[in-house]
């Protein structure tokens, strides 16, 4: 019989991220399909009773936590040892946990304390024959591939935005602490302070309703045979700011840093496509790109794609956008932070 294990770390405020709500929505759902499958919640966080609390219609017949100041802050260190504490508590077969920068800095080396195996950036997980079986992308987004393990503990590291938020009513939840002790050797990593840019500063929104995609025409000279290099900067900043969009680039335009004049603000961590990123976000808006594969790779999991372009004959026409917009992108998202402005 299948035994699952929801993991979660709490927040800075103490509540759960929306992924971890996501991925308790895959291991409920699981739980169900195997026949109903044990399933407990191990939390890691400073206190965790109010996520704890949140979670308390879930159906988990257990919830545990690793608390304490140590706990707080994501450490490898302490992350690792309280992650093997929880799946040695609960011995589970299957370990469930969202794909956050902390888990995923943390849960291979715990899986490898725990004799078991791990994936990463899972995409869906169904039942076969009695069998689990999990979806992955590789190679950039290009290729899916059906897993299945028979070597237990099995970790799924769980993309955000496949599922739908777990909801339920909160309650009062009983919660069991394991006690975990951190000696000296594992303090060597302090964290002393946590640095973030300012509101202004972010360009990458996760949870943003809004993908804008910013292509190289941004940064090639106009109709006037001038570049507007400035005004691009300042028309892409103006509407990712008052739409609360988050910010993509084509490979091309990230890549013109050695060409000259760029936007001084994209960097290869805004890119999105063939050999970037692939978000996921309910809407998706792309300017001055062509609309070719590697653009287009990125934005398969957009739900509603949207393109503005001068050629009607470019990539984003053949089918490849909901709705293409011929226009030039610098008049139309003008004239959009003037009415983003006056709202």
């Amino acid at each position: 019989m299948d035994k699952i294990l929801l993991l979660a770390h709490t927040q800075d405020d103490g509540s759960l991220p929306k992924a971890a709500y996501e991925s308790l929505n895959a291991a409920v759902t699981l739980a169900a399909d195997l026949g109903g499958a044990a399933l407990t919640v191990g939390l890691i966080g400073g206190d965790v009773q109010a996520a704890a609390d949140s979670l308390a219609a879930c159906g988990a017949s257990h919830i545990l936590s690793v608390t304490g100041e140590d706990f707080a802050l994501s450490r490898y260190a302490s992350d690792t040892v309280a992650v093997e504490a929880l799946v040695k508590e609960a011995t589970p077969t299957l370990v469930l946990a969202p794909s956050s920068s902390r888990f995923s800095r943390c849960l291979p080396g715990a899986a490898y304390r725990c004799d078991g195996r791990i994936e990463t950036h899972i995409t869906a997980i169904k039942v076969v024959d009695g069998a689990v079986q999990v979806q992955r992308w590789y190679y950039r987004q290009r290729m899916v591939a059906t897993l299945s393990r028979v070597q237990r503990p099995w970790f799924l590291v769980i993309d955000s935005g496949v599922y739908e938020p777990w909801q339920g009513a909160a309650g009062s939840a009983d919660v069991q602490t394991l006690e975990v002790a951190i000696g000296g050797d594992l303090r060597r990593t302090r964290v002393i302070g946590v640095q973030t840019p300012g509101s202004d500063a972010q360009t990458i929104r996760p949870e943003a309703k809004l993908l804008f995609v910013a292509g190289a025409g941004w940064a090639k000279k106009q109709t006037d045979g001038q570049l507007h290099i400035k005004q691009a900067e300042k028309l892409i900043l103006d509407f990712i700011n008052s739409s609360k969009a988050s910010l993509g680039s084509s490979k091309s335009l990230v890549d013109q840093s050695s060409e000259g004049e760029v936007i001084s603000f994209m960097s290869h961590l805004n890119q999105v496509g063939q050999t970037g990123s692939t978000p996921r976000h309910p809407k998706g808006l792309a300017t001055c790109c062509h609309g070719e594969e590697p653009h287009t790779v990125g934005w398969r999991f957009i739900n509603e794609r949207r393109a503005i372009s001068l050629d009607p004959n470019c990539g984003w026409a053949q089918g490849k956008a909901d709705v293409l917009y011929v226009a030039d992108a610098f008049k139309v998202i003008a004239k959009m932070n003037e009415l983003l402005a006056n709202d």
